[in-house]
């Protein structure tokens, strides 16, 4: 099937609700079910029930992840914003779409794909957003998008004193902000949120709450900053030869831009943690703020809550900083599902998934009509029983023919020229050691390389 036929199948609103009577009286009480849809830019791991960073400060993310399913290995599509998003709201991979960055036009490239909000909609749902769900320059605003839409806001300027990066590749600055908290869009996003949760509503609804923290520029209030110092915050640890064994491509990716910042100025390394750990700190209060709101509503036991961060960031591991890579750090991001009557309180999925498979999952929860075409996979056996397993890994696309799989055990990267890494996490968490290279690997390694190999994309556009 070439690509125009596959979105094709994407394509046409379908409607009707399908779930059985028994379904939803066992497990919404006669009900169908809300859904509360959180998203995060930029976090990493850096959470404390993920153990990201010991220095975190997350208690409401942690306190998220207490009342239903913490996927540990969690990964994107692809680790830049636009294409992560366009995949998690389509179900369309970055192969197939041919989003494969910022830039790239989504609702151009798949003009007639019907997106989550969407088909939420045509389902009887009413559909309300606020703040980033998808990117910045491309949200979802045509016909039948969403009922009520208020796209981000700005922020308070950073103070003029504050110590910062200026000039540095990719806009990475940082300082407290000429405001309070009450000033930052993150807050008004959150109190609107509690605002819908407080209302009665006529029909189920799908609310996405966007929180742009702690996305460049890391400028949020100075009492966040002062829960960390960087004389003292804990650094990321590397190895400073670990580029060696990196093809040229995937060191082109790296940059120079964690050379930069260590030789800035002292301690430069140490404030950029910090202030990233504060913008942290920083959105973790507004995700609280949602929670405390829906947990005083009539919806706390009838709404489906799916929290998620749309990749990872680097913050000196690899000799890199931000995303656009394919390493652990770059892919791993956050996703958490809490399915009253379903999900069991603490439980921990260590299985590799993606969040294109969040579209098929809520389809499954909330009994939608079925979609064609999506290319994620349902999530469901996973929400029932934490401790499943399956075959496929995780893939994450950066620019054209660059993959990433990701299994429990293995990391696999192929490069557009068809160079390779490969790394064993079970005895090298840190990706450290390109089992690939040099050009003759253990026979061992290049049967493993070939087997995942088989789950690259047939197709790229």
């Amino acid at each position: 099937m070439n690509r125009r036929d596959f979105l094709k199948k994407c394509a046409g609103v379908a409607g009707g609700f399908v779930l059985s009577d028994r379904a939803l009286q066992v497990r919404f009480g006669g009900e169908r079910p809300n859904v509360l849809f959180i998203a995060i830019d930029d976090l990493n791991d850096w959470i404390g029930c993920l153990g990201g960073h010991p220095d975190a400060k997350t208690p409401n993310l942690d306190r998220l992840a207490q009342r239903g399913v913490l996927f540990t290995s969690a990964h994107c599509s692809a680790p830049a914003c636009n294409p992560s998003r366009a995949a998690l709201m389509t179900g369309i991979l970055p192969s197939t779409s041919g989003v494969y960055k910022n830039p790239d036009p989504w609702r151009t490239l798949m003009p007639d794909v019907i997106t989550l909000n969407q088909h939420f909609r045509a389902n009887g749902y009413k559909a309300m957003s606020r703040g980033k769900i998808y990117h910045g320059s491309q949200p979802d605003t045509g016909p039948g998008a969403w009922d009520e839409f208020i796209p981000k806001g700005g922020d308070p300027p950073p103070l003029k004193a504050h110590r910062r990066y200026a000039n540095l590749t990719g806009n990475v600055e940082w300082g407290p902000v000429d405001g309070t908290e009450q000033d930052m869009d993150d807050y008004k996003v959150a109190i609107w949120t509690g605002e819908q949760l407080q209302q009665e509503h006529d029909k189920p609804f799908f609310l996405a709450c966007g929180f742009f923290k702690p996305h460049l520029k890391w400028c949020v209030p100075q009492e966040y900053f002062d829960m960390f110092h960087p004389e003292s915050v804990t650094l990321p640890n590397i190895d400073e030869n670990d580029l060696d064994d990196v093809p040229p491509i995937g060191v082109k990716m790296a940059g120079k831009l964690h050379e930069k910042i260590v030789d800035y100025r002292e301690n430069a390394w140490g404030e950029g943690v910090a202030a990233y750990l504060a913008c942290g700190a920083f959105v973790d209060r507004q995700v609280g703020r949602v929670l405390d709101a829906l947990d005083d509503s009539r919806y706390r036991d009838n709404t489906v809550i799916v929290l998620w961060s749309d990749h990872g960031w680097h913050l000196g591991e690899k000799l890199h900083w931000k995303k656009f890579a394919l390493w652990e750090e770059a892919t791993h991001n956050l996703l958490m599902f809490v399915v009253p009557g379903m999900t069991r309180p603490g439980a921990r999925c260590d299985q590799p998934v993606n969040l294109v498979d969040i579209y098929p999952t809520l389809i499954d929860v909330c009994g939608l009509t079925p979609r064609e075409g999506l290319e994620g996979r349902s999530l469901m056996p996973f929400l029932k029983e934490a401790g499943d397993t399956w075959e496929r890994p995780a893939l994450t696309t950066h620019g054209r023919l660059n993959h990433s799989l990701r299994t429990a055990r293995w990391r696999y990267i192929r490069y557009s020229d068809r160079t390779e890494e490969l790394y064993d996490r079970d005895n090298d968490p840190l990706e450290w050691t390109n089992l690939l290279w040099p050009a003759r690997p253990a026979p061992e390694h290049r049967s493993v390389a070939d087997e995942l190999a088989k789950w690259l994309p047939k197709f790229n556009y």
